[in-house]
């Protein structure tokens, strides 16, 4: 096991002493279904996240816990409606807490990280695939590619902020290639577009492109990790270091949030139920092990300060790639 995994275990069991909900003074109960803001399309790593996150939700607290997806405008739209709704604590966004902290910085949504109750689930790894029928075999063909025809070589990725555009614009920094950026609303959009042959790559997490992997419909050319990833039944996945080895390899933090201002007493028992419930959720466990994910139930001041690291190193991506509204020392995001 590496050393990240046992740091975020540890981290998720280490409040596992806190009181049992019913035992909780004043503890929060809604009293009608929560609803979970989904600001990107169905199927992809975000909702499929949300969809078991609200299942154990509603295990601990006893009520309905609703997914709604709300894509649109590279997730600030949901994102948005979350922020915008009546501080009670029964509306939540989910997603990429680096969208959050960044939103500000590509002028799309007047919010950042620190507005926000932060509660992880998941860590999730950036994957660029291959249909197949492209050509490429590996990260070295395709980066000879998008060398030789730059704009000419499109890559899918679920938009503007998505997980697989910050990987592509961590590529093009590194080796100085150009590439022609295909939006979707959501990672899944971005996976079937790649696998239909719309477009000959994508860039998206591994969770969303796992089960075409291994169905053999998607190429796996490289990850975005620190070393190489093992998908159950497919094996080895390269980490994309063996060909850019500055490359920056951030843990990429998924959860749900809820906005600063909600009454203490949601806060109170939100964190009970991730240290009881969420910490030792054998869905979460599985989701991970079967998807190649890090299972990471963290909240509070530790989320936040797990999840800052990559708001830093994508927010300057971000900047020295023309793609900021917003200067990030302005919102008192240091340079790495």
């Amino acid at each position: 096991m590496s050393t990240t995994r046992r740091t975020l275990l540890a981290a998720g069991a280490a409040t596992l002493a806190a009181p049992s909900l019913s035992r909780a003074q004043g503890g929060w109960r809604p009293d009608r279904p929560v609803t979970i803001i989904v600001p990107w399309a169905a199927g992809g790593s975000t909702d499929q996240m949300a969809r078991i996150v609200a299942t154990e939700l509603e295990a601990a607290l006893g009520q309905r816990f609703v997914v709604v997806n709300q894509p649109g405008a590279s997730g600030s739209i949901g994102t948005r409606n979350a922020l915008e709704a009546a501080k009670d604590g029964m509306t939540w966004a989910a997603g990429a807490a680096v969208d959050v902290g960044c939103y500000k910085v590509l002028g799309l949504l007047d919010t950042q990280l620190k507005d926000w109750n932060l509660y992880f689930a998941v860590a999730n790894v950036n994957v660029l695939v291959a249909n197949p029928a492209a050509g490429y075999r590996d990260f070295a063909a395709a980066l000879e590619a998008l060398k030789a025809r730059g704009q000419g070589v499109s890559v899918a990725t679920a938009g503007v902020s998505s997980a697989g555009h910050n990987m592509m614009e961590a590529i093009r920094a590194a080796s100085q290639v150009q590439y022609r950026h295909a939006t979707y609303d959501g990672g899944n959009p971005a996976m079937i577009a790649t696998v239909s042959g719309e477009t000959p790559m994508g860039a998206v997490l591994l969770v969303e492109a796992a089960e075409m992997i291994r169905a053999r419909r998607l190429v796996p050319l490289a990850v975005q990790s620190e070393q190489a990833v093992t998908l159950q039944g497919v094996g080895e996945i390269p980490s994309i270091r063996r060909w850019l080895p500055s490359i920056p390899a951030p843990l990429n933090y998924f959860g749900i949030w809820t906005p600063k201002g909600v009454p203490e007493n949601v806060v109170a028992t939100m964190n009970q139920v991730w240290a009881e419930k969420i910490a030792n959720s054998q869905r979460l466990k599985d989701y991970a092990n079967q998807r190649a994910a890090v299972f990471a139930p963290l909240s509070g001041q530790n989320a936040y300060d797990e999840a800052w690291k990559m708001v830093r190193q994508t927010a300057w991506l971000y900047f020295d790639g023309g793609k900021a509204r917003v200067s990030p020392d302005t919102l008192g995001i240091a340079r790495l």
